[in-house]
């Protein structure tokens, strides 16, 4: 009963407070692992050079995408103990963690594995051509090594969100984003180890984070005490687990093909340049929107309990409000954007070229950053309610069935143009299809 009564205030508190309540701590720490990101990149930029921002480019959809079945697995877990805890089911919430775990070590030191095994093969193919390739062998390989404990990582800690406990949450993000700047300084710029440096900068972090959300979860700060019977898989738990979790695979998986496709159409248009132009381009997408993915990740387990719990009409309060601040929280992003990139780009490098050309690029990238809002809660509201078909097709939209297809026509019109004006469409139109589908399921399900 105990687990009930702690968790019982996702669905009794007013739920602008708990939007804030869970949207803030998750909010800072996505900002401090996205200053981790970019700081990181400046610091490898200017210590290494700006060749090293192009190799980490190609290194990261590999790494990000191995680290995301933990994440995956996680999200696709915590959906169902978000409603098993709304439900009062302590035991199933109990297993599926279990299970989260058994699955994520077992199918991350598999990838590990063979993405070492294939490395001489992926690493050409995510654009790691001429002279990106040395670096990002070195970066890729040490990386490797602590992906599995980031993903263990990642999914703990959408566990402890849907505990009810976003602070720790928020810690155990902070936590590796310190550790990588001080060991970024000591073993790059003390040491001058280079790539290898900014590799074990990584990995070590990545440990840094599993040893607290282990602690977490041994110590009495946690409400789910498994024992080893929960750790043996269970076939209906895994099969609504894989379904809610493809979603967030799915999505890091079409990330992943986006990142090599982009890689090797912008090699082929402007070589090694325009790849850290899309570096430098990517970490502010990363860095920018940290309040208005962590409004969305705040969303979750507010949605999930109370949709467990029936309180329909609560459920649709935390899906208004929660594109309300998304919003406005995006609009802010897009005014700084398009006001300062000039500024920004000269913080990562002095390279005359990427200084001229970047900024421009920037300002197409960002330029419907405004209404995103509604793609990511929409999507974000199918998951939580464990609507895992909608959720996916939706979640997929944006990069697979517009973003994909219009990268690889505009720029045999446009050229480089063609890559940066893909973001904007793609925005507008999953932004539109997003909006029909959830403002027919909450028509359909949520008013009575």
């Amino acid at each position: 009963m105990a687990l009930q009564n702690r968790s019982a205030s996702l669905g009794t508190e007013p739920i602008s407070k708990l939007l804030v309540k869970q949207s803030v701590p998750a909010s800072i720490g996505i900002l401090v692992m996205s200053l981790n990101i970019l700081v990181d990149t400046i610091f490898v930029g200017n210590w290494i050079g700006s060749i090293a921002i192009a190799a980490i480019n190609v290194v990261l959809p590999v790494s990000f995408f191995i680290a995301a079945l933990g994440m995956a697995i996680g999200i696709g877990g915590s959906s169902i103990i978000s409603r098993a805890l709304g439900a009062n089911n302590k035991e199933k919430a109990l297993k599926t963690f279990g299970n989260q775990i058994t699955v994520t070590i077992l199918v991350t030191v598999f990838m590990v594995i063979i993405g070492l095994y294939f490395v001489n093969e992926l690493i050409p193919a995510f654009g790691g051509k001429g002279d990106i390739f040395e670096p990002a062998k070195i970066y890729y390989r040490i990386v490797l090594y602590g992906v599995p404990v980031l993903a263990l990582s990642m999914m703990g800690n959408n566990v402890i969100r849907a505990e009810g406990k976003p602070k720790i949450a928020m810690i155990a993000m902070i936590i590796p984003s310190v550790g990588n700047l001080f060991l970024d300084y000591i073993l790059i710029y003390v040491f001058d180890m280079g790539m290898a440096g900014a590799a074990w900068a990584s990995t070590v972090s990545y440990v840094l984070c599993f040893l607290f959300i282990l602690w977490f979860f041994l110590s009495d700060r946690s409400e789910l005490r498994i024992s080893f019977s929960h750790f043996g898989l269970n076939k209906a738990i895994l099969k609504e687990m894989s379904a809610l979790g493809f979603v967030t695979l799915a999505r890091q998986a079409v990330v992943s093909i986006t990142y090599l496709l982009m890689n090797n159409i912008l090699f082929s248009l402007g070589g090694e340049a325009s790849v850290t132009m899309y570096g430098i381009i990517g970490r502010m997408l990363m860095f920018a929107l940290f309040p208005v993915l962590g409004v969305t990740q705040g969303f979750l387990p507010i949605a999930g309990y109370n949709y467990g719990a029936h309180k329909f009409p609560r459920v649709r309060e935390s899906i208004n409000k929660a594109i309300k601040y998304a919003g406005l929280l995006a609009l802010v992003i897009f005014i700084l954007i398009m006001a300062f990139p000039e500024a920004i780009v000269s913080v990562f490098t002095t390279d005359e070229v990427i200084l001229a050309e970047t900024p421009s690029a920037m300002r197409w990238v960002f330029l419907a950053i405004p209404i995103i809002a509604i793609q990511l809660i929409g999507s974000a509201y199918f998951q939580a309610i464990g609507k895992a078909t909608p959720a996916l097709l939706l979640t997929l939209t944006r990069q697979g069935f517009f973003f994909i297809p219009l990268i690889l026509i505009l720029p045999n019109f446009f050229g480089e143009l063609g890559v940066w004006i893909s973001f904007p469409i793609a925005d507008l139109l999953s932004t539109i299809v997003t909006g029909y589908f959830l403002n027919r399921e909450v028509r359909k399900t949520l008013i009575s």
